[in-house]
């Protein structure tokens, strides 16, 4: 399982496409690329619907509550819904602490083709798309990654 948890990219056109996204949260917030270099960003697809999605929340919560002030932000990107009050309302019954987005079409399109929920891309501190994961992910193998790229890179 781990080996399929954070694959490395190696599609030049995701990268391309990924790298200037700007996103507008719930809050009215803006989240961009750019306004978080220096940091790790995740921004992780989801939807209320979706089990594994749903399995990987408490992961995303703690990974954003640890880090959120030092080394890694997290954006939740709910798709697929009929109303977004469903989708913030089931937010706030998770305890969701990190930004969430109400995405559409338009907003996955920056990301380049969404081929499953949950799906996962991790840009490091460069502002570069280093990983992705269709699938769940786990607060674990994050860390991992993470601080094994950081170490290569003192």
């Amino acid at each position: 399982m781990l080996k399929r948890i954070l694959l490395l990219l190696a599609m030049l056109a995701v990268t391309t496409t990924a790298s200037a996204f700007s996103l507008t949260d719930s809050k009215g917030r803006v989240h961009t690329l750019d306004s978080y270099k220096g940091k790790w960003v995740l921004v992780n697809f989801w939807a209320t619907w979706c089990p594994p999605c749903l399995d990987e929340i408490p992961a995303l919560i703690a990974l954003y509550d640890k880090y959120k002030n030092t080394r890694l932000e997290v954006i939740g990107i709910a798709m697929e819904y009929q109303n977004p009050k469903q989708v913030l309302d089931f937010a706030d019954s998770m305890f969701i602490s990190y930004p969430v987005v109400l995405g559409n079409s338009k907003i996955a399109a920056q990301f380049g083709p969404l081929q499953g929920l949950p799906t996962t891309y991790l840009f490091n501190p460069a502002g570069k798309l280093v990983a992705y994961q269709v699938g769940g992910i786990t607060q674990q193998a994050v860390e991992r990654y993470i601080d094994s790229k950081d170490v290569t890179q003192k």
